[in-house]
């Protein structure tokens, strides 16, 4: 069942959220960055992909990811008032995207926010996850941390820079949650920092689209 963390404002942008491979939609950092977010003006939906919604560990295979997203992007269009995004932690950002490319979203996203992109598995640097990505047709927040071992600083801004209206945001220190060691970052400020970029970059994108 999908989760609403509703901004103040009725008329504020929705971003429907995607959980990583490894932990559904009650995790506290997705907890963390809805509430975060819906805090900045940003309402946040989130859901569980059918694998955590029948306590399974392994995902499913693609085609199902991407239909339970396009069903989530289907419930939240439909009591939406303010302009939709998609995005998500890790795997649910890259379902986000291939569902997007492939035309599955109606109506199609604003935007599209990645936090930490999986764009290749820990140590394979050659399995790259990014040739759907031009197909996306709109435009992408990259937020990616410097220790992230699923993409390097150097990966992720070359990648930004091929792709039209992509931005990339790097969280110093921060691992592929976005996260920084505690004795560097204690009080977590590097994630919120992230949020804060997230909510400033959704809220430009929602009104540059109505320009």
């Amino acid at each position: 069942m999908a989760r609403r963390y509703a901004a103040a404002n009725s008329d504020a942008p929705v971003l429907v959220l995607g959980h990583g491979a490894g932990a559904g939609h009650d995790h506290p950092w997705m907890k963390r960055v809805a509430s975060g977010l819906a805090a900045r003006g940003v309402t946040v939906v989130t859901f569980d992909f059918p694998y955590k919604a029948a306590k399974r560990s392994v995902p499913d295979p693609p085609a199902v990811l991407e239909r339970a997203f396009a069903e989530a992007w289907k419930e939240a269009a439909a009591g939406a008032h303010g302009p939709l995004f998609a995005g998500g932690k890790s795997m649910g950002g890259r379902i986000a995207s291939q569902v997007t490319a492939n035309g599955g979203l109606d109506p199609r996203p604003r935007g599209l926010v990645f936090f930490g992109y999986p764009l290749h598995p820990p140590g394979k640097p050659a399995q790259r996850r990014d040739a759907h990505l031009p197909g996306v047709g709109a435009p992408m927040l990259f937020l990616s941390g410097t220790r992230d071992p699923f993409g390097s600083p150097e990966e992720l801004t070359a990648l930004a820079a091929a792709l039209p209206a992509a931005s990339l945001h790097v969280v110093d220190g921060g691992d592929h949650s976005l996260a920084a060691p505690k004795r560097a970052d204690p009080a977590g400020s590097r994630l919120e920092q992230a949020m804060d970029v997230a909510a400033a970059w959704i809220q430009q994108a929602a009104r540059d689209a109505v320009r």
